[in-house]
């Protein structure tokens, strides 16, 4: 499978899973610590659905009124498919608030779908400085180096993210693709 194959199914699946979620606290939430716990425990994908949710929803909202309201907006761009308009407005959320994990996240995201690799490696490397267990962003780590033919590194990345969440379908599945693919080009 070409590596822009690759990268295009991987891409699809992490913009489904960034923005399906609702919002509630941030990445600075003592509950996390609880909650990677439990996610880490989980049994499989169905039980670790509502733990992963309730991550999301600490990830994507800020106690600033403003800048909720503008990381909502940014979802509801990504979910409309203008991507310059959200990526416009997460650049402006980042330099309001530098610290928030999730902002650099979708970041990350848009400028992956845009076809910008490394910019979305520096907005990964942003966003796990801020948040380490960001499996969203390690999911999009092997995004990034499998789009870009980086193909070891990327099955480097998607095992970090397992071992956050390792249940995650989407990974799960994405590893199996990129095995697959790295067996075909050892024969």
């Amino acid at each position: 499978m070409p590596a822009h194959s690759v990268a295009t199914l991987l891409g699809t699946a992490l913009l489904g899973l960034l923005t399906a979620a609702s919002l509630r606290a941030d990445q600075q939430d003592p509950a996390l610590e609880g909650l990677f716990d439990q996610l880490r425990r989980a049994e499989d994908a169905s039980a670790a659905a509502p733990i992963e949710a309730e991550i999301w929803q600490r990830w994507c909202s800020h106690n600033d009124p403003a800048l909720q309201s503008a990381m909502l907006q940014g979802i509801r761009l990504m979910n409309a498919g203008d991507l310059q308009a959200a990526l416009e407005l997460y650049t402006r959320l980042i330099e309001d608030a530098p610290d928030f994990a999730e902002a650099w996240n979708k970041r990350a995201t848009l400028q992956f779908l845009l076809g910008n690799y490394a910019v979305s490696e520096l907005d990964i490397r942003k966003t796990l400085e801020l948040e380490p267990f960001h499996f969203g962003a390690l999911s999009g780590r092997g995004l990034v180096f499998a789009a870009q033919g980086n193909y070891e590194q990327a099955r480097e990345a998607l095992n970090a993210a397992l071992e956050v969440h390792p249940t995650m379908e989407a990974v799960v599945a994405n590893l199996r693709e990129l095995e697959a693919l790295l067996r075909q080009r050892a024969r």
